[in-house]
This record gives C-alpha cells, structure tokens and sequence, in this order.
C-alpha cells in the first residue's frame, strides 16, 4: 500500500481552508505583508530623500561661498536678520522643526501614532528641509545629517499610515538610523546609532528590521550618489608607541570641549538662569545676536560658514590651519544651535573636531598628522555625542582609516567618560525631554 504525506505524522495536508487561513495571515493584503511593503517602501524613499536633501545642502552651501567672496561684508547684515526670520517662521509655522531633529525622533517613540501628526508629521519635516537650506544658504553652522534623521522617521510614519498598518516605535528607529546611513554612506555608523542613541530601551527582535532599512537605504543612495568616501580615502594610521600617548590626550581633550558644548547645549534648552530666561523672553531678538556672532566669524576668519565639511577634510589630509580654528568653529556652531532655527550639528562638531586635532598636531608635530586629527574628531565627537561605538565607526567609513581603530576605540571611551563628568546626561536625551514636555501640554 503507497504512503501519503498525509499519512505521515506531522504533515498536515494543504485543504482550501488552510490555504485561505494562511493568505489570510501572509498574503498580500495581511498586516504582516503590507508592514513588510511598507518597511520596504519607506527605506527606499528615504535613501532618494536623503541623496535629494545632501545634494540640495551642498548647493546651497557653494551658493553662500561664492556669495560671501562677492560681497565680503555683506552677511554682517544678512545672517542676524535671516536667523532672525527663520526663528520667527519656525516658531509661527513649525515648532517642532527646530533644532537638530535627532531628539524629535527620540520623543516620537512614546506615541509613533501621534507623532505623525507632529513631531514626524509631512508638514513638520517639509518645513524643516526647507528652513534648514535656508539656513545653510545664510551661512550657519548647521549640518543636513540630524534633519535628514527626523525627515527619514516621518518617510516610515507616512507609508504605513498609506499601508494601513500600525506604527510602532521600532520603526521611528529603523527610519532614523536609515537616514544616518544614507546621510554619510555609513551603514554600519547607521545601526549602531539606533543601537546607542535613537532607542533609549533596543529590542532585540528589531535589529533585523533597522538592518533591513539601512541597507536598503544606503543602497539607495549609493546608487544616486555613487560609491564614495564621505571624507575620501584618508587610510590613517599610527605607530602604537605614539597612540599610546595620543590617543587618551585627544580623549580627555575632546570629552573636555564635546561634554561642554553639551551641558552649554542644554542649559539654553532647559535651564532657568538670567540668560535663558532673557533668551526664551525675546527669541527673535536672541537668534539674531546669535547670527551676529555667526557672521562676525565667518566674516573675520573666512572659514567657519557652514559645515566646515571643506576644512576639517583639509586638515585630514594634512594641509596646515590656523590653531584658532577648533575654538572659532566651536563658537560659530554653539551660536548657531541655540538660536532655535532648524539644523543639525553632525557635520559641524566633525569639523570642532578636526579642530581639535589640529591643536593636537602641534603638541606632536613629528606623529602622522592625519592620524591626530581623525582621533581629535573621534574624541570631540564621542564628547558631544556621548555615542562612543558611533563615533569610532563613523570616523571609520568616512576616511577608510580602518588601521586606526584600537586608538578610536580608546580616544571615544576615554572622551565619553571624561564628558560624562563635565554633562552628565546625554545631549539628545536631554533635548528629547523638551519635545516630550510640549506633547504633554497640548495633550493637556
């Protein structure tokens, strides 16, 4: 007599019931499968987005520079009033768009649903790209990588609101750590950074979906911009003899200057002394003497408009600055940050950074000099930031500098526990709380 497979234990024989259940549960239109759509959907969108968005900001960027050597003066006057006008509009039109953006996704965690319609919705993020070429095309130390985060969040929130299907905070952060990777062309930065900063509670059944996304994305974009080195391929390394004596004194000295720009940070976002009070008093006013400081910068040094992406890439491969330019930069870029207009400060503390090094350069003048200034930015980075693993793999991929990564390892530990001491909560979650503490008030 033949055996069926039906007659085999375990086996389940395929009936038009299961067949029905199983389309009901994986076909086309079951939740999983329109999640699955929508997670696809998304991380493509945000890969063209964020291409899109870098290659605006980097237009809008050489737009200023020609203007600015035309009529050299010209933004003593033109920078205050912008940053004027671009808090004005943010604060009638966008409120939730200021700032870096990072925080924003982090406090659309609590309630992703709602969060669609504010901190991550079409509307909030729109304003936020527009506002934030503006500001570059004015010359502020504002960097494209933290808006396209937020950007990138609010992509995932609108095709699963199109789909139907639920939102779930862990897809705030695949969005997120998508738009990290398509910014700088470094997927690996891109996951450990949900790792370390977007997810403040990171579940394990959500590394294949932030995965997925970054790599998704990063293709994307790499397809659109071509397969190339953020900072170009700088391949840095360093005699273990000298990363013995380097490497902790741009920890301590990068967590030093990261930790305070960090507590500087938060003390305009939260804090209740005179200065802040003044400054939250008359915000128009305070933005543009903030714009002056930027200008009188810009204007005196020629060097601290925008990015700086330019400069620090200058100072990586070697070519002499002037030692004032870390503490300028450093200045220029505060200034910005607490004005209140939209714009991260990825790509201007990369720069403080190669700052940094520069002064470390000095210190030792016979060491490989781009090995210094990578581990200045390593240590600048990680003290703002206090993401030690993103710093390390971020410095990684955009120099192609992999020989160097036991002195990053060792600089970003060093500089995370050195800024620790001088700001003990972390600069994103500490923002994040604003945004939290808005939502609350307009639930109230």
């Amino acid at each position: 007599m033949a055996l069926h497979r039906s007659d085999i234990p375990g086996i389940r024989r395929w009936t038009p019931a299961r067949y029905r259940a199983l389309l009901r549960k994986q076909g086309p239109s079951s939740v999983q499968f329109r999640t699955r759509l929508a997670i696809l959907i998304g991380a493509v969108s945000i890969g063209l987005a964020a291409s899109a968005f870098a290659q605006a900001a980097d237009m809008a960027g050489e737009i200023f520079g020609h203007l600015a050597k035309r009529w050299h003066w010209a933004p003593l006057v033109v920078t205050p009033l912008l940053f004027a006008a671009l808090v004005w509009i943010t604060r009638r039109f966008v409120p939730l768009a200021r700032g870096s953006g990072i925080p924003q996704v982090m406090a659309a965690q609590a309630d992703p649903e709602g969060a669609t319609h504010g901190l991550v919705s079409i509307r909030t993020v729109v304003g936020k790209a527009g506002l934030t070429l503006a500001a570059v095309l004015g010359g502020a130390s504002v960097g494209r990588e933290g808006p396209t985060v937020q950007i990138a969040a609010a992509i995932m929130g609108l095709t699963h609101r199109i789909l139907g299907v639920p939102l779930r905070g862990a897809v705030l952060i695949a969005g997120g750590a998508a738009g990290v990777a398509a910014a700088f062309n470094t997927p690996l930065a891109g996951l450990l950074f949900a790792i370390e900063e977007l997810a403040s509670a990171y579940e394990q059944k959500v590394t294949l979906l932030v995965i997925a996304a970054i790599a998704i994305a990063g293709m994307i974009a790499q397809s659109v911009q071509g397969d190339y080195v953020y900072f170009g391929l700088i391949g840095a390394h360093m005699p273990i003899v000298t990363a013995l004596v380097v490497a902790p004194l741009a920890g301590v000295v990068g967590g030093l200057a990261g930790g305070g720009f960090a507590r500087l940070m938060l003390v305009m976002a939260t804090g209740t002394n005179r200065v802040t009070r003044w400054s939250k008093e008359r915000p128009i006013l305070f933005a543009a003497l903030c714009g002056g400081v930027v200008a009188g910068l810009g204007v005196g040094t020629g060097l601290t408009w925008g990015t700086g992406y330019g400069a620090a890439r200058a100072m990586i491969v070697g070519v002499d600055a002037p030692l004032w330019f870390g503490p300028a930069k450093f200045v220029a870029t505060l200034a910005t940050a607490v004005a209140g207009l939209p714009g991260g400060i990825f790509a201007p503390s990369l720069a403080v950074g190669a700052g940094v090094g520069n002064l470390l350069r000095a210190v030792f003048p016979g060491s490989p000099a781009s090995a210094i200034v990578i581990l200045g930015m390593v240590g600048y980075f990680a003290g703002v930031v206090r993401a030690p693993l993103t710093a390390v793999i971020i410095l990684s991929e955009t120099t192609a500098s992999r020989g160097l990564m036991l002195p990053m390892f060792a600089t970003a530990f060093i500089a995370d526990g050195v800024s620790q001491l001088v700001c003990r909560e972390k600069l994103y979650h500490g923002l994040s709380r604003t945004f939290a503490a808005r939502r609350a008030e307009a639930v109230a």
